[in-house]
């Protein structure tokens, strides 16, 4: 599916492991079926829930009868919040970005009042599945509906509040000004300046609200019977989640095990501490039975958290010649009905990625966050860093329209250059390594641009019915999340440190624990190829644990693009205590001193001499202890906690040509071309899957993926049938390719990689297809760019009879339709 150039030698002889295409050691038990999702396990006596879910957005709940539901057949019992009280906890926000955030208590399952459709008011206890999910049905609640907060800008102006409690919707106002920072001048001043001598371009950009739509439903099993309390969850954060099961019911950290077994992907989606989650323990804690939930996936669309939902309204600056002087930026993010796990903190992420690649003398963000009645948002695949790309690169294609230059041009102009590394930009962020300039002339010629743009301006001259377009995306991204001390300053209530351990085995075999979790990744093949690298061993040879936390006792888990980059460092720090463990050892068999001691692809050797001792045969010796220098303890395992120095900083170049009929609005995906700097590449094979499924995923927001809601709050794209995401029918042949420089903030010089090509495809395709139509007079189409939204976009512009010419009427859109209206652009500038 991928023209893949410039790979490293995959040959089964090559000494090295890093770099190799090795298949995923995971995959076999997948494909296979020889593994356990968590709605496959099944316990003696276990017992199964079915959620009592409220049909409104907003309402009070003025009764719950749950008698006809309990005397239904193989109900053992039906519960209500009242029934389970404090017991079931709540759900934590771990990162108020101010201390004056306003943060309603989020109670899995209220007892007075329901804030989003979906929220869970009872919950059916029954000896099967059918069972519950038939007596479900039969709970009858009364409620008393309330009007429901929906609109983003109408709820930021309060004019219907989404928890009456409150007083207000406004949950948080967030600021970063490059003035006050002491990183960059002020930015009113160069608006104002480029107002009267210059470019002052103004957006409003829509980043419509997206569902995760992981290929397993959120699954939870919950066993109380034994010592402790064994929690098996369909997560990406067990160790989180098991602190924050502790901190919220009670029950001992210790007396708590959380199992991630096999997890069928993420996307942002199952991080969280989840009301079903806590629902779940409780239950089972109450009736002192396993219970398991699993959701089905209509209540996986309706419930699990959503993602991105801003308008983003930006101010760019310019000097004539195209010369970026200013940046500022004023963000509306609707957080739902709920500050969820680290929902409130999405934006501030993104806060310090719009000024992106480029070398801004003055910054300023602004973001309100805002409350509604809808399902609550959280991170989703990028985290903030998409929606700030998005922008941002939208906006080079608008300066580079003003200017008159193509869209390559002004990008150049303005990034930073590669002798410029490292650079601390104007958000304050020192990105070490990067090459743009490489990056993009790799991507242009592949993607073959310049005859793509001659055979696009031969289209234009003889007004094709069917459009080119070609769109650019030059991003980077801040991954690795995160030094804690970083995050301390920004009020997140966790840290960015991550855990590893290497324990070798008596016949020098090795085992690595890793506080990461996987969910699709390949963890298990990359951690291997390090670690086989590293210690001299046979990459068959080493096993990958994780995902438990009575196995892997300590870790943060895997979000940010942060497993290889935080995860995969600690791991080799605990290798390389591994090896200097065994010098002592190995010194005193070979009757040498440890000063004189070497250690080469997995051999302890005597300098100067033919001597040496196997990996393998010191990790013997260490287990029988026969024969050990005085004071050396007879092991080897080692482990190490490493907290990041700073963020990593992978880029990349997307070029996208997109045809556009302009008669029905049809678009299609013609060529896509990346070339990404991710560093040092572990597994090709791997990195390819991973740019891949990002490519689809941002390629889908800018062209199908939307969550709609109706005037009462109701999700009305609650089925695949309506939500719509693309198979592989709907998607091209991908030209991925790679371009390094290595990061100078790990060992490996890695950078993160599973989030770039979400992150970079989105802007590049809508780019593309504006691009496509913007001789018509067309500057911007609302996302998801479908073929209605295309099809009115022309049809407004030539009933209007507009162009796009200085003086003209431009569009911009009214959020009630999705399409375009008028604002007047003079003396150059956009208003």
């Amino acid at each position: 599916m991928t023209a893949v150039e410039d790979r490293p030698d995959t040959d089964a002889s090559s000494a090295k492991e890093i770099g190799r295409d090795r298949r995923r050691k995971e995959d076999q038990r997948l494909i296979t079926g020889r593994t356990r999702w968590t709605d496959n396990i099944a316990l003696p006596g276990m017992l199964h829930l079915a959620m009592v879910r409220s049909p409104f957005a907003h309402a009070k709940i003025v009764s719950i009868d749950t008698e006809a539901a309990k005397a239904a057949d193989n109900v053992v019992t039906v519960l209500t919040g009242a029934d389970l009280g404090e017991a079931q906890g709540v759900c934590i926000n771990a990162w108020a970005i101010t201390t004056e955030q306003v943060t309603p208590t989020h109670v899995p399952m209220p007892t007075d009042r329901v804030a989003f459709a979906g929220e869970t008011v009872a919950v059916v206890v029954a000896r099967t599945m059918a069972a519950a999910r038939d007596a479900a049905e039969l709970v009858d609640v009364e409620y008393d509906e309330l009007p429901a907060a929906l609109d983003l800008k109408k709820s930021a102006a309060d004019e219907v509040l989404a928890h009456p409690d409150l007083g207000t919707n406004k949950s948080a106002f967030w600021k970063f000004d490059s003035e006050e920072a002491g990183t960059g001048g002020n930015v009113d001043q160069a608006i104002e300046k480029a107002r009267g001598d210059g470019i002052v371009i103004e957006r409003e950009y829509r980043q419509q609200r997206l569902i995760p739509a992981f290929m397993e439903p959120r699954s939870t099993v919950v066993d109380p019977t034994g010592e402790q309390i064994t929690m098996w969850s369909a997560t990406q954060i067990p160790h989180i989640l098991r602190f924050a099961l502790a901190a919220t019911t009670g029950v001992p950290e210790s007396k708590i095990r959380v199992i991630a077994p096999d997890v069928g992907g993420g996307f942002g989606g199952k991080l969280q501490q989840t009301p079903e989650e806590m629902i779940t323990f409780a239950v089972a804690r109450r009736l002192g039975k396993p219970v398991k939930y699993t959701e089905t996936r209509s209540e996986s669309l309706m419930t699990a958290h959503h993602g991105r939902d801003q308008w983003q309204k930006l101010t760019l600056s310019a000097e004539k010649d195209g010369t970026v002087t200013g940046l500022k930026v004023e963000l509306t993010a609707d957080l739902g009905a709920y500050v969820s796990l680290v929902g409130g903190g999405v934006p501030v992420l993104g806060a310090f990625m719009f000024n992106a690649i480029y070398k801004f003398p003055a910054y300023q963000f602004n973001c309100q966050t805002v409350l509604t009645n809808k399902t609550w948002t959280d991170a989703y695949r990028g985290a903030g860093r998409p929606e700030a790309t998005y922008a941002i690169e939208r906006l080079m294609d608008e300066l580079a329209a003003e200017v008159g230059v193509d869209p390559l041009v002004v990008r150049e102009k303005n990034w930073i250059t590669h002798e410029e590394f490292p650079f601390t930009t104007v958000a304050g962020l020192e990105y070490d390594t990067g090459n743009y300039e490489a990056a993009t002339e790799k991507a242009k010629a592949s993607f073959g641009y310049d005859e793509l743009r001659a055979e696009q301006q031969r289209r234009r001259e003889a007004g094709d019915r069917v459009q080119l377009g070609i769109g650019v995306s030059t991003f980077t991204e801040m991954c690795g999340l995160a030094p804690s001390r970083v995050l301390g300053s920004l009020n997140y209530g966790a840290g960015g440190w991550e855990y590893a351990s290497v324990r070798m085995l008596a016949t020098g075999k090795v085992e690595i624990t890793t506080g990461t979790s996987a969910h699709g990744q390949g963890h298990e093949t990359a951690f291997s190829q390090i670690v086989a690298d590293r210690l001299g061993v046979a990459f068959e040879d080493v096993e990958i644990l994780h995902g438990d936390t009575q196995i892997s006792h300590r870790g943060l888990d895997t979000y940010g693009s942060r497993s290889l980059v935080v995860g995969g460092e600690a791991l080799v720090r605990a290798a390389d205590k591994v090896i200097e463990k065994a010098k002592p050892i190995a010194a005193h068999l070979l009757e040498a001193s440890v000063d004189d001691i070497e250690f080469s692809a997995g051999r302890f050797g005597v300098r100067g001499t033919d001597q040496g001792l196997a990996m393998a045969e010191i990790a013997m010796a260490a287990f029988a202890a026969h024969n050990l220098p005085d004071g050396v303890e007879p092991s080897l395992d080692s482990d190490a906690t490493y907290d990041p120095v700073n963020f990593n900083y992978p880029h990349g170049t997307h070029l996208c040509a997109m045809e556009v009929d302009t008669e029905t609005g049809g678009v299609l995906m013609r060529k896509y071309t990346c070339v990404d700097d991710i560093g040092t590449v572990i597994n090709p094979m791997i990195v390819e899957g991973q740019v891949h499924g990002g490519l689809a995923q941002g390629i889908a927001q800018a062209l199908w993926e939307e969550a709609v809601y109706d005037d009462s709050g109701t999700l009305v794209s609650g089925s695949f049938v309506d939500y719509l995401l693309p198979t592989s029918a709907d998607t091209i042949s991908f030209d991925v390719q790679h371009n390094s420089t290595a990061s100078t903030t790990n060992t490996l010089g890695t950078k993160g990689v599973g989030e770039a090509g979400t992150i970079a495809s989105t802007p590049a395709v809508v780019n593309a297809v504006v691009d496509a139509v913007r001789h018509l007079g067309i500057n911007d189409i609302q996302m998801p760019c479908t073929p209605e939204r295309v099809w009115r976009a022309i049809h407004d512009v030539r009933g209007s009879g507009t162009t796009d010419t200085e003086g003209a009427a431009m569009p911009h859109f009214d959020e009630s339709t999705g399409m375009q209206g008028t604002t007047d652009r003079t003396d150059g500038a956009n208003q």
